[in-house]
């Protein structure tokens, strides 16, 4: 696997360090799921924000409403659950 060499503060190193203890993992491992999660966190909070917008254009809202009414409609297209 190719790695690159990144500089961290000693605090953040610290932390690593003591992470890998805990878990038993590599540091490569512990920062790659750390960044993974704050990937995902980052993710979420910009959805928030989206969803605030369209919430706050009372037109653009409605229309959303509209659409999830039609999708709801899908849910009694005769299949029997399985």
């Amino acid at each position: 696997m190719p790695s690159a060499t990144v500089r961290i503060g000693p605090k953040a190193h610290k932390l690593l360090k003591s992470l890998t203890r805990l878990t038993g993992e590599s540091m490569p491992a512990v920062l790659d799921k750390a960044l993974e999660t704050y990937r995902r966190r980052q993710f979420l909070i910009g959805l928030n924000a989206d969803f605030a917008a369209l919430r706050r254009d009372s037109r653009a809202w409605k229309k959303e409403l509209e659409e999830r009414a039609g999708w709801d409609a899908t849910l009694v297209d005769g299949l029997e659950d399985r």
